[in-house]
């Protein structure tokens, strides 16, 4: 074998050798890449559901904040993405509707006391003392007695009894049934232009809500608040009392209890200040109707009753008109003194009507006629309870119904 020979043999040699290191060194390599593939390939998707499930909590987070206790005075942001409100508040009855059988069942059970006061002694005037069919005119006389005490007013007991005369002088009441359905119909004649709830028509409304200390001002404010809000109307609750904390922290219960806003200024603070920045508040959030809780005051002391007059021309300065309602309220019970009441706020305010509080506790709910007769105010609300739904809109054919009822069960014993 000569030395070319020999050469090619190592060139061989070397070139198998080489190939072969090459097929081994690739066998090694190709596990290393290969592995990853199947291991990072489902990582990928696994991480994608836990993102999007943070993500879902998002709102259900943001819901419970809305929802809890602290925040309910606060009207509920519609949700993002939201096409419509849902429709539950459209219920808004532009007219009132006529009482069912449960609402005059209910105005009964409220005018308990009344009937049983002074429209019983009238019922047993007919059925009880007299015992006879012909009318004695000294019938009257016994009338007048019965109404006078009733806190109705020698005014509208006179206009009661002039009409009463007139009409049996044309031979018109021969028996008790007609007389007694002529007082009636006097009773309805009075108040049938107390008929209409609440003028709000623009936006906002204001309503400010007037009275003497302890009538049930603040109370029935937060019940017009409620009934309005469920008509499907933004109220805004404002806390003009700056000087009795403990009305503010009252109204400010209310406002939670029926999810509507507060709006409260400093103690002590100006209180036509206070509306001035609220109704303008009003104007900038949409708000539709205003309610402005002022501070219960004698209706004898001119410094109060001046303050009022300052609240009414503030209110013309922020919207440019007159407040929409001036809502007098008075307590059935002060009888007389409720007359008077209405004649000295008239003075300081262009009252628009009167919310009549505590009917179910009193006897003296003939004050309503002489209310309406002598000083030409509708009633808006009359009170019959504690409940909200107890503030009723006064509806005067149902109300002279409920109040007129003959029931011998109610009629106190001679």
């Amino acid at each position: 074998m000569d030395s070319t020979q020999i050469i090619a043999l190592i060139v061989a040699a070397i070139v198998a050798v080489g190939a072969l290191v090459l097929v081994l060194s690739r066998k090694k390599a190709l596990p290393k890449q290969e592995k990853p593939v199947p291991s990072e390939a489902p990582k990928a998707p696994a991480k994608l559901p836990a993102k999007t499930g943070a993500s879902a909590a998002v709102p259900t987070a943001v819901d419970e904040v809305l929802d809890s206790p602290d925040l309910q005075e606060v009207p509920r942001p519609p949700k993002p993405g939201a096409s419509a409100p849902p429709p539950p508040i459209p219920r808004r009855e532009a007219e009132p509707t006529r009482p069912t059988a449960e609402d005059l069942e209910s105005l009964k059970k409220g005018l308990a006391s009344t009937r049983g006061g002074f429209i019983a002694r009238l019922s047993r005037l007919f059925s009880g003392s007299l015992g006879k069919r012909e009318i004695d005119p000294a019938l009257l006389d016994q009338i007048e007695e019965v109404l006078v005490t009733a806190d109705i007013g020698m005014k509208t007991t006179q206009r009661i009894l002039d009409r009463l005369r007139d009409r049996m002088s044309r031979k018109e009441l021969t028996d008790e049934d007609k007389v007694w359905s002529a007082i009636r119909d006097e009773a309805r004649a009075i108040l049938a232009d107390s008929r209409g709830s609440l003028r709000l028509t623009k936006k906002p409304s204001v309503v400010v809500v007037i009275g003497v200390n302890g009538v049930g001002k603040t109370t029935t404010t937060g019940k017009l608040a409620s009934r309005l809000s469920s008509q499907g109307k933004k109220v805004l609750l404002v806390a003009a009392d700056t000087f009795r904390a403990a009305a503010v922290l009252q109204l400010e219960v209310w406002g939670k209890r029926i999810g509507c806003q507060v709006f409260r200024g400093k103690d002590n603070a100006d209180p036509s200040s206070v509306v001035f920045d609220a109704t303008k508040q009003a104007e900038a959030e949409g708000i539709d109707v205003v309610i402005v809780d002022t501070a219960g005051r004698l209706h004898t002391k001119a410094p109060l009753m001046e303050e009022l007059r300052k609240i009414g021309r503030t209110v013309e300065k922020a919207l440019g008109r007159p407040a929409d309602e001036v809502l007098l309220v008075l307590d059935s019970t002060n009888g007389q003194n409720a007359l008077q009441q209405a004649a000295l706020f008239k003075e300081a305010l262009p009252v628009s009507g009167i919310a009549l509080t505590k009917l179910d506790g009193t006897a003296k709910g003939g004050v309503v006629l002489g209310i309406v007769d002598e000083q030409k105010l509708p009633i808006r609300f009359i009170g019959i309870g504690e409940r909200v739904e107890d503030l009723r809109e006064f509806e005067p054919e149902s109300f002279v119904s409920a109040l007129f009822e003959r029931t011998d069960s109610e009629a106190p014993e001679a």
